[in-house]
Formats: structure tokens, sequence, C-alpha cells
């Protein structure tokens, strides 16, 4: 997976009134966790940028201190009226030790179903899977071609050896459906079929 280096600085002071400044100096106060101790830190607000505004999933690679600590986005606040980054927790990846995440699904192929009318229907756009951190894909892709209208393809069918799905078996990913317009008409010809006469 991808990584994003975060640039950061060791906070001295994790009290409200030193909090407030290093807000009002456009740096976001962070906590890095999952190591042998809580690490609280630093870093300016346009450095998440990349990490927090958009739809990828990438690690982040913090440095400060003269190391270097492999992690996750865990956690993000943001205020309530200007959508100012408040604070962000970080997980620390350790290399032996699996890691929950969510990944994107990209649907990938031309489902059979939409050429004849259908509507592809693309049901999770994220998964949650389980992974040693090595493992972690930048995305899952999910061929949709075989799918005709009314087929489903589950999420079973995406299994990986490096990765374990937290979804049950039967979770749908993406499906074909029938359009509106299609069932509408398919309606309306039922209808007329039964209204008409039977013949003598």
């Amino acid at each position: 997976m991808k990584s994003i280096t975060i640039k950061g600085s060791q906070r001295e002071s994790v009290g409200k009134k030193a909090t407030k400044a290093l807000r009002n100096a456009g740096k976001v106060p962070c906590v890095l966790y999952g190591g042998n101790e809580s690490i609280h830190f630093t870093a300016e607000e346009i450095s998440f940028k990349k990490l927090v505004y958009t739809p990828n999933v990438y690690t982040a690679s913090i440095e400060f201190g003269g190391k270097t600590y492999p992690a996750i986005l865990q956690d993000i606040q943001f205020h309530p009226v200007t959508d100012k980054i408040l604070h962000v927790d970080f997980y620390q990846l350790v290399e032996d030790k699996e890691i929950s995440m969510e990944i994107p699904v990209r649907l990938v192929g031309t489902a059979k179903g939409t050429v004849v009318g259908g509507v592809l229907r693309h049901n999770m756009r994220k998964v949650k899977v389980k992974a040693l951190p090595a493992n972690l894909p930048d995305s899952i892709e999910a061929d949709v071609t075989a799918l005709e209208i009314g087929n489903k393809l589950p999420i079973s069918e995406l299994a990986n050896d490096k990765y374990t799905f937290l979804h049950p078996d039967n979770t749908v990913v993406a499906q074909v459906r029938m359009s509106r317009n299609a069932a509408k008409a398919e309606g309306e010809e039922d209808a007329v079929e039964a209204e008409a006469p039977a013949e003598a």
C-alpha cells in the first residue's frame, strides 16, 4: 500500500491552552497509539490533504525526533462549522501484527446485464479487511463482467490469501438489477396481456 509522509514535532504540552495556540498556528495535535507508549505530536494541517481528502487509502509514514513510524489513520475530528481538522489519531503498524482497515472496491469490466438494459449497483464501495501491513492492498478489484440481470457478486468471490474480509460471505458487493423503465414497461405488458379478452 502507498504511504504518505507526515512530518511532525513532538508536543511538550498537551493542555487546552497549548492546543488552542497550536491550532491558531495552523498545526494539528495528533496522537500515535499502538507502540510501547502513546506519543503526542503536531503536524502542519496542509500535510493531511492527501491523506484525508481523497477516495484512496494510504498508510502514513510519520517522521519526527529523528525516527519514522509507519501508521494508519485511526480517527479524525473536524470542526462542526469550519471543517478544519481539530485532532488526528494514528495507530502504529507492526510488521508481524495484523491490522483492520477499510479498502476501496474498484469495479472492473462491463456487466452483461447492463448491455441489455440492466443497471449496475455498486453496493460496497469500501470493505473492511484484516491483514499484515505489507499485505494491505491499495484497492480491491471486483470483476462484474459475468453479471446478468438479477445476478449478485458476493464478497466470497473476491477472497484472497493475503487478507481476510471482515464481512459475511454473502455480503453483496455489486449487482445488476432491471432498470425502472424496463420494469415499468414489463409491468404494463403483463397488465395488457391480463386485460386482453380470451379468444373464443
